[in-house]
Parts: structure tokens; C-alpha cells; sequence
């Protein structure tokens, strides 16, 4: 910024400030680049002789107001001085950035007479200003309105009909989106990338590889974007084999790797439970470490797999690199904090947020403070922290002090926050589920029982658990209690018997598991035998060669008596299991798992 200073000095001496072509050149230079300065190009422009502005000029401040939604409006105002005497009238590029600026946080109104002028100065049939008028409506959540510009628009050209995709998808109406790229005349690789990205933020994983897939057999090229979205479509649903497919794909077709690619993969490998080679990823990934990306990749993978000291050791690097964390470092440090049980390290490293780095904690850093403080059983800080929070706590939060409370069986506290979470919200199920929980573990099964049987009689229910495995390309998924499998039968005649090898190997099934309507102990045994983590490693070992590692992928955090059976299991059958649930990763391996039963 000084030299940039320097230049505008240099130019007020020389005489060349008063040129209008020399002025605009150094207010793009202000206000576009990221050494520069909005508020100084502001001010450059304001002492500019006003009868020796033009509209190059004016085009330039209102393009760089655009780009900020902060500034938008100063987008709008420098417009209206503009056409203030009818001095000029805009042109297309006008048009193109005011649309922007309107979409970028301004009111429908706004954008409205905008586009009067538009038709007055009779730019409305441009090309241009009608792709930017149709992103307007798109950014705004109008997509009908949209559709309206573009059903009505004679000139339409492959951006068009990308930026309805885009629409669509931001307005969350995949099922239109679908339909309409199936209309296009024909599509690129922005148009595939869209899509398979609407996918993936929908949570539609097996859709977006279809999709992509489907892309590859069209003979259409992925880019880097579509590229990280069906690696993300991949991580999250364990599909390794594919993962691997694609990182060899990228290798081949000499796609060039930037940090989001980088970061991508080094997720995918850490989230199918390949750690190891998630950090060879990253170690091999010389001059593409200089932004944070990927690093938060390895510092979530590490935390994920409780990784705590390598977390820690890989932040420090990211320091000694003089690489800016963000928000999200912080999130996977918190985590990884807590799945360690390092609690003084937490406390640090929430305090260093703000104090070192000047990011201001949000309520996914207070949420993974409380998770910390209460998975180390200090139920009272984690609650403090609550009650001192500067913005006010919600649902997760507390739910994160409930399920704290259920670990350390502290049933007077659980009520009280569950008589909160009650008022935030009445039928929330999932403090419902947790409090009889609470109960059950503490042998209170009728004050259990009456909560599960209230949360049946206002017709919420519980999330059904559901566990999924991927064996030569294709997925597997199970609920509990499965029986829509073609190999059911054999299945559960494996079950049995593998019920009966894990007894022999000393498991003792852990009854607080069961539904409470069970009263039969051999019952019990039998529901707690078909939940859904135990189908899908079944059916691993009944389909694959002996020692193959069994990778399973569960919606839900693992049961106790789960957790417990799958270590005898890796014992019995001589397997390494690997479970990926909502909290984080376990490790199974000679009747141990690697979160040493902190979880």
C-alpha cells in the first residue's frame, strides 16, 4: 500500500492525476487489487475534478464498490451522482456491476430501478446485462423471477443457462436444477460442476459420484472444482476405492493441483481412514502449503483419529511457516483437544484466538470448549462457560453439556439443562433420547421409559441408525435390525454365530443399549446383535478375503455395547475395523481401539 501511495504522489507531481486514463488505471489498482484500498480509492476519485470524470472512470468505483457487500450500496449512490444532470448514460458494463452490487446485499427495490435504467438506456436485450440481471435474481433466492428474465431473454449463451443451474442449486431446488441442465442444448464443464456441487452441499454423496461419473462418460473434462467436489462426495461416504480412482485420475490427466485440490484429497484420505497416507499427501505438497486449506485438512484429519499430539506438533508448523489460521483451525484444534482429553491445551488454545491471532470465538468454538471441559468431567467450568458466553448459547450447546452429563451420569444436572433445551425447544428429540439415556444408565428405567414413550406420542423419532460399507465400488447400507438385503439369510446366520464366538471370547452384552420395551433377556441380546454397525461388519467379513481391513461409515456416535463388541470382534476374526461415526474415528485392532474408551 505505501508504494501504491508512492505512485499516487508521484502522478499529483507530474501532472499525470488530472489524465482520466491515468486516474483510472491507478483506481483499479486500488480498488481490485488486494494490496489496495476501497476507501482510499474513494477518496482519490471524490478529489478528481468532477468535469473531468467520465464513465470509465465511474464504471471503475462502482465495479470495486460491488465486489464488497459491506460497499455495495456506495455502488448505488456513486450511480445516481452519476446520472445526476444527465451527464452519461451507462453502458452495458454499468449495468453488469450494479446488477452485482444488488445482489451482493441490496434490496429488491433497488435492483428494480436499476433495471428501468436499463431499459431506458435500451440495454435490456444485451447479453450481458441480462446473464448479470438473472444472476441478481439467482442471488437474491428469486429464481423464478429469474427464470422469467431468461425464458424471455432472444439471446442466451452457455453462462446463461449456467448461472439458472447456479440459482437453482443456492435456492436448494435440486430436483429443478436436474431438470433443467437435462434441457440445456448441451453442457460444459461449469454446468457438470454446478451440479455435482449442489449435490454434494445437499448431502446427496452417491448422486454426486453418479453424477460425476456420468460427466466422464459424456466426455466432458473435470476441472479442479469438480474435482474437489467428488472427492468430498467420496470422503463422505468412505468410498476409499473411489477416492484412490480419482487421485490416480488427477495424476494422469496432468490436472495441475492448487491448495483446495490439495486439501481435498489429503480430506478424502483421512476421512476413509488412511491417516497415514493423508499425511504422505501432504508432506509430498512442496510450494502448496502457503495457505491455511490444507493444512486444516491434516489438522482435522489428525483430530478426527484423536491424533491429539500431532494435531498440536502440525499447528505449530503451520506457526514456524507463518501460515494465518482460521476459524476452522480453531474448530479442528478444539477438537482434537477433546478427543484427547488435553484439557490445559484447550483452554490455551481457545485464550490464543483472539489474543494471538485476532479471530473473535464463535459459537462452534464455544461448543467445542464445552465439549472438551465436559467430556474431562468439569461439568461446572463447561457450564460457567455457558453462562459467560457473549452470544447466546443454542440447542448444540447445551445438547454438548447434556450429552456430558449422560458420560458422567450427573442426572440433577441433566434435568436442569434439559428443562432449557425444553424451552428452546419443546419436542426436541434429541434431548429427549439423551436424557433417557441419562436415565437409563443410572437404572431409572421408568422415567426413561416415559420420555421415549412422550416422544412417540408427539410423533418425533429418533434419528434410526444406519451403517454403510463399500466393497468393489458398490455400497452397502444397513439399519438396525435390516432385513432388505439379498444376502439377509446367510447374514444373519453369520450373526448368530458370531454372537456366539464373541461370548466365548468373554463379551458380555451391555443391556442399557436396548429399547426399554424389551423385557426377555435373550431378547435383548438379540436386538443389541442386529444393530446396524454389526450388520455391516458382518457382512464385511463374510465378503472379503480373511485379514482385509473392514471400513464402516455410521450416522450416529457408536453404543457402548457396539464399541465394546466390535473390539472382541477384531480380536475373534483377527481384523482391522475401522468405524467412522458422527464423532470421530475408531480404530479396532486386536481387541483394542485406538480411542482407548474415550469417547
Amino acid at each position: 500500500m505505501d508504494r501504491v501511495r508512492q505512485v499516487h504522489a508521484q502522478m499529483v507531481v507530474s501532472g499525470l492525476i488530472s489524465s482520466p486514463i491515468s486516474a483510472n488505471k491507478l483506481l483499479k489498482l486500488l480498488g481490485e487489487s488486494g494490496f489496495g484500498s476501497l476507501s482510499y480509492a474513494q477518496q482519490v476519485f471524490d478529489r478528481f475534478p468532477e468535469r473531468n470524470r467520465d464513465l470509465f472512470l465511474y464504471n471503475t468505483m462502482i465495479k470495486a464498490h460491488s465486489l464488497m457487500a459491506h460497499s455495495a450500496h456506495n455502488a448505488v449512490s456513486l450511480f445516481k451522482s452519476m446520472l445526476w444532470g444527465s451527464r452519461f448514460t451507462p453502458n452495458q458494463y454499468t449495468l453488469v456491476f450494479l446488477f452485482r452490487a444488488c445482489g451482493n446485499g441490496l434490496q429488491v427495490c433497488d435492483g428494480e430501478q436499476v433495471r428501468v435504467h436499463g431499459i431506458k438506456a435500451g440495454l435490456e436485450g444485451n447479453l450481458f446485462v441480462t446473464n448479470a440481471l438473472i444472476g441478481m435474481y439467482a442471488d437474491w433466492g428469486l429464481v423464478d423471477e429469474a427464470k422469467k428474465v431468461f425464458d424471455c431473454s432472444l439471446s442466451r449463451d452457455m453462462f446463461s443457462w449456467n448461472i439458472m443451474i447456479s440459482g437453482y442449486i443456492r435456492s436448494g431446488k435440486l430436483d429443478e436444477a436436474k431438470e433443467f441442465f437435462q434441457e440445456m442444448p448441451q453442457h460444459d464443464v461449469v454446468s457438470w460442476s454446478s451440479l455435482i456441487s449442489g449435490y454434494v452441499q445437499a448431502g446427496h454423496f452417491m448422486e454426486a459420484l453418479d453424477l460425476f461419473h456420468e460427466m466422464l462418460r459424456a466426455g466432458a473434462k473435470p476441472n479442479q472444482f469438480t474435482l474437489v467436489s467428488a472427492l468430498s462426495a467420496c470422503a463422505n461416504l468412505v468410498a476409499l476405492d473411489q477416492g484412490r480412482w480419482i487421485h490416480v485420475y488427477i495424476d494422469k490427466s496432468k490436472i495441475k493441483m492448487n491448495e483446495r485440490l490439495l486439501a481435498s484429497l489429503i480430506d478424502m484420505y483421512a476421512k476413509c481412514g488412511e491417516l497415514e497416507f493423508a499425511f504422505k499427501v501432504f508432506q509430498s505438497a512442496c510450494g502448496l502449503k502457503t495457505k491455511v486449506w490444507p493444512w486444516n485438512a491434516m489438522i482435522g484429519g489428525f483430530a478426527m483419529h484423536g491424533k491429539s499430539e500431532e494435531a498440536i506438533e502440525l499447528f505449530r508448523q503451520l506457526e514456524i511457516k507463518k501460515v494465518s489460521p482460521n476459524k476452522i483451525t480453531f474448530v479442528s484444534l478444539l477438537n482434537a483437544c477433546s478427543h484427547g482429553n488435553m484439557v490445559e491445551e484447550g483452554r490455551q488454545c481457545f485464550k490464543s484466538m483472539a489474543r494471538s491471532y485476532g479471530i473473535e470465538p464463535e459459537i462452534e468454538h464455544y461448543g467445542c470448549l464445552v465439549d472438551l471441559l465436559g467430556r474431562a468431567g468439569l461439568l461446572d467450568e463447561a457450564e460457567e462457560i455457558i453462562s459467560s458466553m457473549p452470544v447466546t448459547p443454542d440447542i448444540a450447546i447445551w445438547g454438548a453439556l447434556l450429552g456430558a452429563c449422560r458420560i458422567h451420569r450427573d442426572i440433577e444436572r441433566a434435568e436442569r439443562v434439559g428443562k432449557v433445551i425444553k424451552e428452546l425447544d419443546l419436542n426436541h428429540i434429541g434431548c429427549q433420547v439423551l436424557l433417557s439415556n441419562v436415565y437409563s444408565a443410572s437404572g431409572r428405567w421408568n422415567e426413561a421409559k416415559a420420555l421415549r414413550e412422550n416422544a412417540e406420542l408427539i410423533g418425533r423419532k429418533k434419528t434410526p441408525g444406519c451403517s454403510s460399507i463399500e466393497l468393489n465400488g458398490l455400497f452397502h447400507q444397513f439399519l438396525v435390525g435390516d432385513r432388505s438385503h439379498p444376502q439377509t439369510k446367510q447374514l444373519y446366520l453369520f450373526l448368530d454365530e458370531m454372537g456366539a464366538k464373541l461370548k466365548a471370547a468373554g463379551y458380555s452384552p451391555e443391556f442399557s443399549e436396548v429399547l426399554l420395551d424389551i423385557d426377555d433377556e435373550e431378547d435383548k441380546e438379540t436386538s443389541l446383535l442386529r444393530h446396524s454397525e454389526k450388520l455391516a461388519i458382518a457382512f464385511g467379513i463374510m465378503n472379503t478375503p480373511p485379514g482385509t481391513t473392514i471400513r464402516i461409515l455410521k450416522n450416529l456416535r457408536v453404543c457402548g455395547d457396539c464399541h465394546q463388541a466390535i473390539k472382541f470382534i477384531s480380536k475373534v476374526y483377527c481384523r482391522d475395523i475401522i468405524v467412522r461415526d458422527r464423532i470421530r474415528f475408531h480404530h479396532f485392532k486386536d481387541g483394542m481401539c485406538s480411542c482407548k474408551d474415550y469417547w
